[in-house]
């Protein structure tokens, strides 16, 4: 009896999650995929004319959406690579005897808690009226000057922004695996000779994996999804160098009202973000330590 009680109350807090969670996405998920097989515009009193696959077929001729594919891998390749490195070096530092480590904790995961959005337009006036500031006064034109309006330094620039804002969040996660791993299995490292890269390469890395999983697992998600950072940092410019998967497709819904082409676009980024994340996991998954 007792154990079906505990069944019972499970199930009174699981279901409005579920509910929700079938109405929010779920459904929407459902309807979309249909729309992604006709062709209309959005209107409600306007006919939708089923064409099939056509719309699928289109993006291998679309030059936008391939070039929006390339400049989101890309960039998110660079931007895994930063974000992780910097938020496994914080973690590092804020588990050592640094006095302060408390604090630097605070300060580091801070950047996290500010809005996409307003995270954008605070950068954006730093890498446009800051730096054309100071290549004004410094003379060093090469480096400081509007990084907004090249196409090349507006893409790194968003990886700077991503990269500030997730890595203080990964840090959290490399924590919980650091402070996870024995003290004595670290103590018989130092008593073997063990120095602080063997310790770190061959003790902490492999018994932090699932860290390794659950961190790359986000930010390959986050990045490949950013919308809100691009929107508010390069609203996709300069000539559409800078738009993201997203953006290209929110842009071909809400902007074009191409809402069929748009929901196939969806789609195949659904899709290929699945695809990825789950080759990730189940190779991370694979390197796991048991303990």
């Amino acid at each position: 009896m007792k154990k079906k009680a505990n069944i019972a109350w499970y199930l009174l807090f699981v279901l409005p999650l579920v509910l929700i969670f079938t109405t929010v996405v779920i459904i929407p998920f459902i309807i979309g995929i249909g729309y992604s097989f006709f062709e209309w515009d959005g209107m409600r009193l306007n006919e939708k004319i089923f064409i099939g696959f056509d719309n699928f077929a289109k993006l291998l001729t679309d030059a936008n959406f391939l070039t929006s594919a390339g400049k989101t891998i890309l960039f998110t390749l660079f931007a895994i690579v930063a974000i992780n490195i910097l938020g496994l070096a914080f973690a590092l530092i804020v588990t050592s005897k640094l006095k302060v480590r408390n604090v630097a904790r605070t300060m580091l995961f801070m950047p996290y808690l500010i809005g996409g959005l307003i995270l954008g337009y605070v950068w954006k006036f730093i890498f446009s009226d800051v730096f054309s500031s100071l290549g004004e006064s410094t003379g060093i034109t090469g480096v400081f000057f509007n990084w907004l309006l090249n196409s090349k330094f507006a893409l790194v620039a968003l990886i700077i922004v991503a990269t500030w804002q997730m890595a203080g969040y990964i840090m959290i996660i490399y924590i919980t695996g650091i402070q996870g791993i024995p003290e004595e299995v670290t103590e018989a490292a130092k008593v073997d000779g063990a120095g602080f890269w063997q310790t770190l390469l061959k003790i902490k890395f492999p018994l932090i994996m699932p860290s390794f999983t659950i961190c790359l697992f986000l930010t390959v998600s986050n990045c490949f999804k950013i919308y809100d950072v691009n929107l508010a940092l390069t609203a996709g410019g300069p000539a559409r160098s800078t738009e993201m998967f997203a953006m290209n497709i929110y842009n071909e819904i809400f902007s074009l009202s191409n809402y069929g082409y748009g929901q196939a676009k969806a789609i195949v980024f659904f899709i290929v973000v699945a695809i990825i994340t789950l080759i990730q996991v189940s190779i991370t998954k694979k390197k796991e330590v048991v303990m």
